[in-house]
């Protein structure tokens, strides 16, 4: 019950942003203008000014790593598996093997930072800088086998990993950056945390494909049940530090990525399929995240 207070004001803020964006003359350009801004300048800001100053050992995060990465590797396997299950749509189909294993970064880092502070903050980050080209990777392929050749291309023009890198560098070489250029940094992270989570509300859709059901309930019990299942069990296994079972489940049990309707739209997918799962995902998130956490936490 702790938990889900703690994560309350979040989700409330969603769905705030998503009366602004239904009621209100704040239509969708602004919110996608808004997205943009936190996709390019105030998200990299936070990654820079976290993996920068974080006190953290590389090597010791691989066993999380590769938790995360074989978990998303098996998640999509499993997706794929409703071509002989339930017999969608292949458009449909391989729209949506990317809502399985994607992640919002954005709800991930606003719950690592309410229940880790500026630690789970740093480690998150890690996390994320390791994941997202595996994610984009695994996302292209599901989406076109003849797209191969641009998997490369994303991932250097992707600005989580850019700037995430960026920090990890300045971090490993022991530059520290100037006290005013590191302030500025973590007041436009702070922002981007709370204006990410409103774009989020904001792209709440109900339209489109409602036909589907049966494959959106697939993925989403897919992402917000095995997925996150899979890690704690695993993780366990494994001996994992809490810090890192609890930034391993965090990205196992979050949404999927709202990134995830722009690929598909821009690789000849189905982009309403997509839109209507992130939004069942986003609302089912509400009561999964909490009982998740505090199932990392009563252990």
């Amino acid at each position: 019950m702790n938990t889900a207070l703690i994560l309350l004001p979040d989700f409330i803020l969603m769905i705030f942003a998503w009366g602004l964006n239904r009621y209100t003359f704040l239509n969708r350009e602004i919110w996608v203008a808004l997205e943009k801004i936190v996709y390019w300048i105030l998200f990299p800001a936070l990654l820079i000014s976290s993996a920068s100053r974080a006190k953290l050992v590389w090597t010791d995060n691989i066993p999380m790593l590769l938790l995360l990465g074989g978990g998303m590797t098996l998640m999509a396997l499993l997706a794929y598996s409703a071509k002989w299950l339930l017999r969608p749509d292949p458009v449909n189909h391989h729209s949506g093997i990317q809502t399985t294993f994607r992640f919002n970064t954005f709800i991930a880092f606003a719950v690592a930072l309410r229940l880790g502070g500026e630690d789970g903050l740093a480690l998150m980050a890690i996390a994320v800088a390791s994941l997202v080209p595996l994610s984009n990777a695994l996302s292209i392929i599901s989406l076109s086998r003849n797209s191969k050749h641009s998997v490369v291309l994303e991932l250097i023009k992707n600005p989580f990993v850019i700037s995430t890198v960026l920090g990890l560098l300045l971090n490993l070489s022991h530059i520290t950056l100037p006290d005013f250029i590191h302030s500025n940094l973590q007041r436009m992270g702070n922002a981007s945390i709370t204006i990410g989570l409103m774009t989020v509300g904001a792209s709440l859709a109900w339209v489109g494909a409602k036909k589907d059901m049966a494959l959106v309930f697939f993925w989403t019990t897919i992402k917000l049940v095995i997925f996150p299942l899979f890690t704690f069990t695993v993780g366990h296994l494994l001996d994992l530090p809490k810090a890192q079972l609890m930034t391993a489940v965090i990205i196992s049990c979050v949404p999927t990525a709202t990134s995830a309707f722009v690929m598909a739209t821009r690789m000849g997918g189905n982009g309403a399929i997509v839109s209507f799962t992130i939004s069942v995902m986003t609302v089912c998130a509400a009561f999964t995240i909490p009982f998740w956490i505090a199932l990392v936490q009563a252990t």
